[in-house]
């Protein structure tokens, strides 16, 4: 589990990366994508998940892939998960590869 790197929401990375540098609001990208506002309003605040349709519509509008959104949030899940249940998971034995 020694991973040093933060767990970061997939809607940092949208909000650093793509809407501040565009001087886009949450709003204007939803309309842009055709979704409530709401939802990539709570997505840029980190309290919901990328979605699969959201991330197809970001790879689109973004001429990115919905693998690098979904990998985004795997990545963000994994690293949440490990550290809330990181005593239990390190009481499980390590197998041996023989």
């Amino acid at each position: 589990m020694g991973n040093i790197l933060p767990a970061i929401h997939p809607g940092e990375i949208l909000k650093e990366l793509y809407l501040d540098p565009l001087e886009m609001s949450a709003g204007m990208l939803a309309k842009k994508l055709n979704v409530p506002r709401t939802r990539i309003e709570r997505i840029v605040a980190g309290k919901t998940a990328m979605t699969t349709d959201t991330a197809l519509r970001l790879a689109r509008f973004y001429n990115t892939t919905p693998e690098l959104w979904m990998s985004l949030q795997v990545s963000y899940d994994l690293k949440i998960e490990a550290e809330r249940n990181r005593a239990e998971i390190e009481r499980i034995p390590v197998r041996d590869a023989a």
